[in-house]
C-alpha cells in the first residue's frame, strides 16, 4: 500500500472540499476501499474519512418514508425496529451482508457509492424506487447506477442519506457465493404506488430491473406468476461460480421465493 494523505473533516462542507481534491477517495466504512488498496487495485492520493460526521448517521420513519443516513452501518439497519416494521425485507437484506465485521463497519452510503455489481443494497434501492440524497442534489434510483463501479455521483459529491418509500409489499432473496458472501444472484421485489419493481444484482455487470418478472407480478402478485419466466442470459455474467445461463435460471426462482 502506497503513502496517502488522510483527512477527517468535522463538517460536510469540509468533507466535500477535501473530496474534490485531486485523486481523493471518500472513506465511509472502508470494507471495500481498504482491501482494494491493500491489493494494489486502488491507490488514492488522499482519503477523506467521514466517520466524524455524526449527522450522517441515523434512521427516521415519517410520512411513509424510511430515511437512512449514509454513514449508518448495515448492522444498525438490520437491528432497527422501525425498519423491521416498515420494510422487513430491507432489514433482512442488511442483516445478511458479508460477515459481522462488514456489517458493523460497512455503511449504506459507502456501498452505494462503490456500486459493486454483486452488492446487496443496490437491489433494494432500485426495487423500492429510493432516492439518494447528496450534499448537492437528490438522485432517483433509476438514474443513479451507471455500470460496473460507476454511479451518477460527480467528483467530490457526498451521499448524505437514502430515502425509501414504504411499499405495500416487498421481499428479498439471495443466493450467495459461500466464501465471499457476495451475491451470486440477489433479487428484491416490491409493490408500491409506482407499481411492481424487481431488481437483480450479482447476475450481471450491475444492478438491473427484470421487466419480464415485473409484468407477470403486476398482473398477479404471487409466487406462481414467476413460474416459466425466461430471463435472457445474453447480458449476464458467467464465472467459475456459475454460468450466465445458471444465473438466468436462478432469477425467477429467487423472485418466486421473495414473493412468498
Amino acid at each position: 500500500m502506497q503513502a496517502f494523505n488522510y483527512a477527517k473533516p468535522s463538517s460536510l462542507a469540509d468533507a466535500a472540499r477535501a473530496a474534490a481534491g485531486a485523486d481523493a477517495k471518500i472513506l465511509a466504512g472502508g470494507q471495500s476501499l481498504l482491501p482494494a488498496m491493500k491489493l494494489g487495485l486502488a491507490a488514492p492520493a488522499a482519503l477523506v474519512d467521514l466517520s466524524g460526521l455524526g449527522d450522517l448517521k441515523g434512521i427516521t420513519v415519517s410520512g411513509g418514508t424510511v430515511k437512512i443516513g449514509a454513514m449508518t452501518n448495515h448492522a444498525a439497519v438490520a437491528a432497527s425496529k422501525d425498519v423491521q416494521q416498515a420494510i422487513p425485507a430491507l432489514a433482512a437484506l442488511a442483516g445478511n451482508i458479508g460477515d459481522r465485521q462488514v456489517r458493523n463497519r460497512g455503511t449504506i452510503g459507502g456501498s452505494l457509492a462503490n456500486n459493486d455489481p454483486a452488492a446487496d443494497y443496490p437491489a433494494a434501492v432500485l426495487a423500492l424506487n429510493a432516492t439518494i440524497h447528496t450534499d448537492k442534489r437528490t438522485i432517483a434510483a433509476d438514474d443513479f447506477f451507471k455500470g460496473v463501479y460507476q454511479t451518477a455521483l460527480n467528483d467530490g459529491e457526498v451521499i448524505t442519506a437514502v430515502s425509501f418509500p414504504v411499499p405495500e409489499k416487498a421481499g428479498w432473496q439471495k443466493f450467495k457465493q459461500p466464501a465471499s458472501r457476495f451475491a451470486l444472484v440477489d433479487v428484491f421485489v416490491a409493490k408500491g404506488k409506482g407499481g411492481v419493481r424487481v431488481a437483480v444484482t450479482g447476475a450481471g455487470p450491475g444492478v438491473f430491473r427484470a421487466k419480464a418478472l415485473e409484468d407477470k407480478l403486476a398482473a398477479n402478485w404471487s409466487g406462481a406468476a414467476c413460474d416459466g419466466v425466461k430471463i435472457d442470459a445474453g447480458n449476464l455474467s458467467g464465472d467459475l461460480h456459475g454460468s450466465a445461463e445458471y444465473r438466468a435460471a436462478l432469477i425467477p426462482v429467487l423472485a418466486k421465493r421473495a414473493v412468498g
